[in-house]
């Protein structure tokens, strides 16, 4: 007999994942071309040549020696000392090697922080829309999640209800940008209100409140913007950062934390993080691509396919008379459904053989969420399939 909370969790299991799923079983009967698969954000771009020469280079040099051994906690050294090193070239940080605990992507960092900060009871507040497994991340540690309605025009955090929101049990912040589901990034000027909110309530509870800021998607950024680094703007934040997109490797299950020294309680929470790593059953990073990224620290995957694939699907769906913000980054677009209930809509769509996530699984109903990390013939197919779907609702 399976525990009562696991029995809740495979009920409520991912939408996403169940979507992919039927994606593929579609593609079995109809053919992949005509099933147009916008579910899941697993990155259609190759990764950069680099990433290859970087794996045969690893292989043939370390060769015999312990590549595919354990190793401290954290991660190699020489690894984490790239890390720091590229993040301080980039936005003008000053971290070390001291700072870096490598992890199995960001949903494993997730899970070490929280592991790390949580007591029973303690709230972690999120703003929706918000990647629907950080409920689940939340509640495995006995945490509680206080959600945060979006402005439903810029689908930026309503910082009046944020401030409202806090309390003496609350523990930490999860901060999503560039923003899975809308591609939304916040602005400084966001951000500067957000930390000035954060430090005003840490001082009338006195108390530590951890911004936790998941950044899968950091690379991920169009039109010239640029998502500020949390950690210039408030004391106690932890970067969580992925490789799964900047470098398409998603499978690999690469990332790493970033704890600065300014955190209240620096060494108990990295000694704390690193134990959270053993027995969560993490161990370590996966030792082979640890090297890799060392050695890929300044490619990138060309976006350039996924900007191409923005513009003519936002154009495409806008004129058809859906509504959306236009997205800045990740590859998501987050649209308003025409039916109101956009389960209805989704359900709709696959006999047109189109499958989108409804928005309920993002805590924000009414919407569906379209990756457009495909390829681009499957947006161009797709287009005609999509205004035979809105027509029915016209």
């Amino acid at each position: 007999m399976i525990s009562e909370k696991m029995k809740n969790y495979v009920k409520n299991s991912s939408a996403i994942r169940a979507m992919f799923e039927e994606g593929r079983k579609m593609a079995s009967l109809y053919g992949e071309d005509k099933v147009y698969d916008f579910s899941l954000g697993n990155p259609n771009v190759p990764p950069p040549r680099g990433v290859e020469n970087a794996v045969m280079e690893i292989l043939k040099e370390e060769k015999g020696s312990f590549i595919h051994g354990y190793m401290n906690n954290s991660g190699f050294l020489d690894v984490r000392e790239a890390v720091g090193e590229a993040t301080n070239r980039k936005h003008g940080t000053a971290f070390s090697s001291d700072n870096i605990i490598m992890t199995v992507g960001a949903a494993g960092g997730l899970n070490v922080v929280l592991k790390t900060l949580l007591n029973p009871k303690d709230e972690v507040i999120v703003f929706a829309p918000f990647f629907g497994e950080y409920k689940s991340y939340v509640e495995n540690y006995d945490g509680v999640l206080s959600i945060v309605s979006p402005d439903m025009e810029t689908f930026c955090p309503n910082l009046i209800e944020f401030e409202e929101k806090i309390n003496k049990k609350t523990k930490a912040v999860i901060m999503n940008s560039p923003n899975n589901p809308t591609g939304v990034v916040y602005s400084e000027e966001l951000i500067k209100q957000l930390a000035k909110i954060l430090k005003r309530k840490e001082e009338e509870y006195k108390t530590s409140i951890y911004l936790i800021s998941d950044e899968p998607y950091r690379e991920l950024v169009y039109d010239g913007i640029e998502a500020p680094y949390l950690t210039k703007y408030y004391r106690n934040t932890v970067i969580v950062y992925s490789f799964s997109k900047a470098l398409s490797i998603p499978g690999e299950r690469i990332g790493y934390l970033v704890f600065p020294k300014e955190l209240d309680d620096f060494q108990e929470i990295v000694d704390a993080a690193n134990v959270a790593t053993r027995i969560l059953g993490f161990v370590n990073a996966p030792s082979l691509f640890q090297k890799v990224v060392a050695k890929c620290m300044n490619e990138k995957t060309d976006i350039s396919y996924y900007d191409k694939n923005r513009q003519v699907l936002y154009e495409g769906l806008t004129k058809m008379g859906l509504t959306c913000v236009k997205p800045q980054g990740a590859f998501y677009l987050f649209v308003k459904s025409p039916d109101p209930d956009e389960k209805n809509f989704c359900q709709r769509a696959k006999k047109y053989h189109i499958l989108m996530v409804p928005g309920s699984s993002f805590s924000c109903p009414g919407y569906v969420r379209i990756a457009y990390c495909v390829a681009y013939e499957t947006i161009i197919n797709a287009l005609p399939k999509f205004e035979e779907l809105i027509k029915e609702y016209k």
